[in-house]
């Protein structure tokens, strides 16, 4: 049977719960600014990826590092792929729906969408959870859920998922504008 809409919310949220808890509990020193799913164009399962100030200043005190360049690169971060044990299993999910390059182009971009749908969906329950803090705290963190390469539905999605302040800086280093 296909997957649902609903059973990928719930397997994501489950998934990302359990991976963003565990990196949180391992690194209680840390500050987290940005905590991302990260899914290619073809909208797989996701990863997380997630930049702490402590784990930026040691990545840019390396030869040839830019702080900047480096605070929003998921790719870059040391946390790149963190809480794989959680997330890789729900993989299986995705890949038991239809492929999104292999339906013709309105089918796959309704799958496509319902794919970020349920990824977007999950990070609000984390986040209504408090599982990203409350009041100040929840200030200071930018989760969301990336596309890379896709800043204009990247800003679109932080947008949505995060508090203003929380996403201003986000959301101009992507280069997008307020709507």
């Amino acid at each position: 049977m296909t997957p649902t809409e609903a059973d990928l919310t719930e397997a994501v949220y489950r998934a990302a719960r359990a991976a963003i808890a565990d990196l949180f509990r391992e690194y209680p020193e840390h500050d987290f600014y940005y905590c991302a799913l990260v899914t290619p164009g073809e909208a797989f399962g996701p990863a997380l990826s997630a930049w702490s100030t402590q784990a930026l200043a040691t990545a840019a005190g390396g030869p040839g590092a830019d702080a900047e360049e480096l605070r929003w690169s998921y790719a870059d971060s040391p946390f790149c792929t963190y809480g794989e044990r959680h997330l890789a299993p729900i993989r299986t999910l995705f890949d038991a729906r239809p492929q999104v390059f292999e339906l013709p182009d309105d089918e796959g971009e309704d799958e496509y969408d319902l794919r970020l749908r349920a990824m977007v969906t999950a990070m609000a329950r984390l986040d209504a959870e408090g599982l990203f803090g409350d009041g100040e705290r929840r200030l200071s963190i930018v989760a969301t859920v990336e596309v890379p390469g896709d800043d204009t539905d990247n800003a679109a999605r932080a947008r949505a998922l995060n508090p203003p302040a929380a996403v201003a800086a986000y959301v101009a280093a992507l280069g997008a504008t307020d709507d």
